[in-house]
């Protein structure tokens, strides 16, 4: 999945998804481990944190994402302004490519509590590939 086309969907509203697999032989590194970065409205805050909450869930029923890794971080950008990031991992990497109404949904409240800032779109992701922690 693009960069571009991963801020495209989100426009249909975003982001991203979950659930557990059922085939204990599929692994995670099947899918596709996405990096997102959310830079939500200021005062919109306890608002996007309950739609995250509500798209999480909806991925796990909808079977389009691994139940971990899920990481969801919150923070302030340099203008002091909130910035969220989560990653995850999509069952594959064409799970948000054909994301079902009930996602499309959730991805437009996403976008309505971001805005863009700072010359990045209000929200961002891309593929990623996480090497593990340190010892």
């Amino acid at each position: 999945m693009k960069p571009s086309f991963f801020a495209l969907a989100l426009s249909f509203v975003l982001l991203i998804g979950c659930s557990t697999t059922t085939s204990a032989d599929k692994k995670v590194s099947d899918g596709e481990t996405v990096l997102i970065t959310y830079r939500v409205k200021p005062g919109s805050e306890a608002e996007f944190e309950q739609v995250l909450a509500e798209a999480w869930k909806t991925y796990r029923a909808e079977k389009l994402v691994f139940a971990s890794p899920h990481i969801i971080t919150r923070d302030k950008d340099g203008g002091g302004k909130p910035r969220f990031v989560e990653i995850f991992t999509w069952v594959s990497p064409s799970a948000p490519d054909h994301a079902p109404d009930s996602v499309k949904k959730i991805w437009a409240q996403m976008m309505s509590l971001c805005e863009k800032r700072d010359g990045h779109g209000g929200l961002e992701g891309g593929e990623v590939e996480i090497v593990g922690s340190p010892k």
